[in-house]
């Protein structure tokens, strides 16, 4: 049967006391906040609503283009001709023209650095199942859900307005943290300030994320801007041991943009902490055993429990052990039995294994008889109603 433990996590919700959060009031349409080194989501606000995501959505185009470098379809020294259709965007661009032959790696800093329309439509073709930048949009929407993002299509390689082509901040932020886990090679190009390709184009060298030149550790990712969609960033800041990824769109204006970002990585930062709350070699709360040579298991930590909480806080959180019981012996040390449910004020619930802290054995035959006795007794006291 399902027990539930609550006494027993006292001394845990003590540990607890000291920290209750305050949601951030952000005047972005949509928001996303993720604690990436404890999987901790800070803030969301209309996070799976499908948006346009304008160049915020070029990250895709990389990803993609990351995962060719990988496998060795392309190299970096590759040089991709330039067609007349990726010659032909607008917006911010490389200024490439059909004459050009381009480096793999100068048309990546375009994208990442210079946000060029064109070289993502360069590489949209060379990557393409048919060669068309329509068909490279079809293979990142079924990438994207492939990779969980749901909320995802993709009408172009680039983020040009197009009916159909939209993503969620959570979509964006889960794609954020795959560029970063699972390129870290090429992650590093996201910090680039300036890329003057060719000197052709001296008016569009900068990297227009605002946070780079601040010193508060933003590292990437990629801003974005279109009339129906407004303002956004997709961004990155690593303090210490800690790093958040953020996702805003829908802000009125660059500025508002800036300001926006930056404020919500020094709220990251200064109002949530990292707190041991259950260690390993700790039992944070006891199980009943039966037909065992204890009555009883405790239950830790498969290790020491670690969680991002809220900082300023006068409030305890609530926590719970659950456990199906009691359970069977014998029972081997480390063997997963129960459930840690920790609440914290204005967080998403967290749940995290507990596991047996010592073995315990099956009974012999006086606990087989004691058991069995215990049982009898209990049912002969209950009466005939209560013992059906």
């Amino acid at each position: 049967m399902p027990f539930t433990i609550r006494s027993a996590l006292l001394a845990l919700g003590m540990a607890l006391t000291a920290l209750p959060g305050f949601a951030y009031d952000t005047s972005a349409r949509a928001a996303y906040v993720l604690d990436q080194s404890t999987g901790t989501v800070l803030l969301t606000k209309n996070a799976d609503e499908a948006l346009p995501p304008a160049s915020m959505s070029k990250l895709m185009t990389l990803y993609v283009t990351f995962e060719a470098l990988r496998d060795g379809r392309l190299t970096l020294d590759e040089r991709l001709p330039v067609s007349q259709h990726a010659m032909s965007y607008g917006g911010s661009t490389m200024f490439l023209n059909t004459t050009d032959r381009v480096r793999v790696e100068d048309l990546l800093r375009g994208i990442i650095v210079l946000s060029g329309n064109d070289a993502c439509a360069v590489i949209a073709e060379a990557l393409s199942p048919d060669g068309t930048e329509a068909g490279f949009a079809r293979f990142m929407t079924k990438r994207a859900q492939q990779m969980g993002m749901t909320r995802s299509t993709f009408a172009n390689s680039n983020g040009w307005p197009a009916a159909g082509h939209l993503m969620s901040v959570h979509d964006l932020a889960v794609l954020a943290n795959r560029l970063i886990t699972d390129f870290p090679e090429y992650y590093p190009l996201f910090a680039e300030t300036e890329f003057a390709f060719d000197g052709r184009a001296p008016s569009n060298v900068r990297n227009r994320n605002p946070l780079l030149k601040l010193d508060i550790g933003a590292d990437g990712l990629k801003t974005g801007h279109t009339a129906e969609a407004g303002y956004g960033l997709v961004g990155s800041a690593r303090q210490g041991d800690r790093r958040v990824i953020f996702v805003l769109t829908g802000l009125e204006s660059e500025a508002r943009r800036a300001e926006e970002a930056e404020a919500i990585v020094n709220w990251s930062f200064r109002h949530f902490a990292t707190k041991t709350v259950a260690r390993a070699d700790a039992p944070v709360a006891q199980a009943q055993v039966w037909m065992g040579a204890k009555q009883s298991v405790g239950l830790v930590p498969a290790e020491d429990l670690s969680l991002l909480l809220p900082v300023l806080s006068d409030k305890r959180i609530e926590a719970e052990v659950v456990y199906d019981g009691p359970i069977n012996a014998p029972i081997a040390k480390g063997q997963q039995l129960a459930e840690l449910v920790i609440k914290p004020d204005d967080l998403p619930e967290i749940r995290r294994p507990l596991v047996a802290a010592e073995a315990v054995p099956a009974g012999g035959f006086v606990v087989r008889i004691k058991t069995a006795a215990n049982l009898l007794l209990r049912q002969l006291n209950a009466g005939p109603a209560e013992a059906m």
